[in-house]
């Protein structure tokens, strides 16, 4: 079997990895960057670290804060324009998922020209983007990463998934430190995202020896750590844990894909402007409870990765009850019990269901649906 792989050209981890990053930065020969980022961070003076930081270094700077937490049309073209008027030579990405992808499709349009709606799909670009520096305060999105964006069309009401090799950042930057502020709900959020990423890859149908490998260590992680962080944000272990976690997860994903707990989510998202996280974390079970049927003896090795002892328990046994650890993590971090509690309404159920199986994420999903049945799976979530 032939597969690919992708990730970043350079990958900085660590606690207090950041200071390293900019001289590795400096030494690249870049002058001025637009960073990218939100008000939050910028409210909480997370931007003002990294200006000094850029300053100390002598890299001019400029700062574009109106990211919204899902990011729009609007957004890139925003940034693009104080882009090239102040003719910036690289972008820095601060943030979570939507920072990153904000960044990317600013980057990518600003060498390759046109509209974002003219890239969404796979590889639709001809050029490399613009140099991307992705620095990361989340451990869950790992678009810092990868070849993915998602972009909100404000007129469609949809988010578009742009998957090309050419949106991965040049450098990551993975420093825990810069998580340690994350809120018990974001945490939880993010983690579920993590396993969300790593789950769908490990069942993906272009997995592979080397996704298998990320996607395992991954969810080892995830299992160790993520309660520990939602419960102590301050704890840099379980921090570090799972930001290696998030990382590994993006390593596996960005290269076998995901599925449909994906394409449904981003459905929700751009409909209900809805954390992509949340929506993610209550979907899970109840796509691999769709999926077990073609799938079963993978989500049985899942569940002993969270500690089940499956020595004696067929696949559908197994594939169960990795289900039900899943939902007993979900519950454990907080996460909504469903889509009711989150705003969903079952008469846009169809449209979601119709869209979902147009996002290039569902073409990687174990076992393939109808509309129908993907319905079904939106009423068993709620």
């Amino acid at each position: 079997m032939i597969s690919k792989f992708f990730m970043p050209q350079v990958s900085i981890m660590g606690e207090n990895s950041l200071k390293e990053s900019m001289d590795y930065i400096k030494n690249l020969g870049f002058k001025y960057a637009l960073i990218v980022t939100d008000k939050p961070l910028n409210e909480l003076g997370v931007v003002k670290k990294i200006t000094d930081m850029l300053d100390e270094v002598e890299i001019k700077n400029i700062v574009y804060d109106e990211t919204k937490p899902n990011p729009t049309i609007k957004n890139v073209n925003d940034g693009l324009e104080i882009l090239e008027k102040e003719k910036c030579d690289f972008i820095i990405s601060l943030g979570g998922g939507s920072p990153h992808d904000c960044a990317k499709g600013i980057a990518l349009l600003a060498t390759n020209g046109g509209e974002v709606k003219d890239y969404e799909g796979l590889d639709k670009s001809k050029k490399p983007q613009l140099p991307l520096v992705a620095i990361n305060t989340t451990a869950g999105t790992a678009a810092e990463m990868t070849r993915f964006a998602v972009i909100t069309d404000e007129d469609r009401h949809i988010k578009m998934g742009l998957v090309d090799k050419n949106l991965t950042p040049i450098i990551s930057v993975n420093d825990p430190v810069l998580m340690a502020g994350m809120p018990k709900s974001l945490t939880a959020a993010t983690g579920m995202d993590a396993l969300t990423h790593a789950v769908e890859a490990y069942v993906s149908t272009d997995a592979s020896i080397v996704t298998d490998t990320c996607a395992i260590k991954a969810i080892e992680l995830i299992v160790e750590n993520l309660k520990e962080a939602v419960e102590d944000g301050s704890n840099m272990k379980a921090r570090e844990g799972m930001a290696y976690a998030e990382y590994l997860a993006g390593m596996a994903f960005n290269s076998a894909s995901l599925g449909y707990v994906h394409a449904m989510a981003h459905q929700l998202g751009g409909f209900y402007n809805l954390p992509h996280g949340v929506c993610n974390a209550i979907l899970l079970p109840h796509v691999q409870e769709f999926n077990k049927k073609v799938a079963a003896s993978r989500l049985k090795y899942i569940a002993g990765l969270f500690g089940v002892d499956t020595s004696k328990m067929s696949d559908l046994e197994g594939a169960d009850a990795c289900i039900n650890e899943i939902k007993k993590l979900s519950k454990e971090v907080g996460i909504p019990s469903g889509l009711k509690e989150v705003g969903a309404k079952e008469e846009d159920f169809k449209t979601l269901a119709t869209n979902a199986l147009k996002d290039t994420c569902s073409l990687t999903n174990p076992r393939q649906g109808t509309i129908e049945e993907v319905i079904e799976i939106y009423r068993s979530a709620m």
